[in-house]
């Protein structure tokens, strides 16, 4: 298992267009081989967002990582968000 956990820190006003983004990056991977799942959360305690996707293995999240960032390749996420991206790329030990 391969997990791809990506935490976003919106500014109030562009939160919806954070959850639309965030939408169509598991929308152009979703029901490919290899995704086991694909969630957008937010978290009860804070304005931020957590985009959390469930691969096979870390090959699977290789092949799929494309067409997923094509979906959102033009979205300003610097103008977004309050502070850069925390991704995390984790593996079961």
């Amino acid at each position: 298992m391969f997990v791809l956990m990506s935490v976003h820190h919106p500014h109030p006003e562009h939160r919806e267009a954070l959850i639309d983004s965030m939408h169509r990056y598991g929308a152009a991977i979703a029901g490919k081989p290899g995704l086991v799942s694909v969630h957008t959360l937010a978290d009860a305690g804070s304005p931020r967002l957590v985009g959390l996707a469930i691969f096979e293995t870390e090959a699977d999240f290789e092949a799929l990582a494309p067409l997923a960032r094509s979906a959102v390749a033009d979205d300003p996420f610097s103008v977004w968000e309050t502070v850069p991206i925390d991704g995390l790329r984790l593996s079961e030990v």
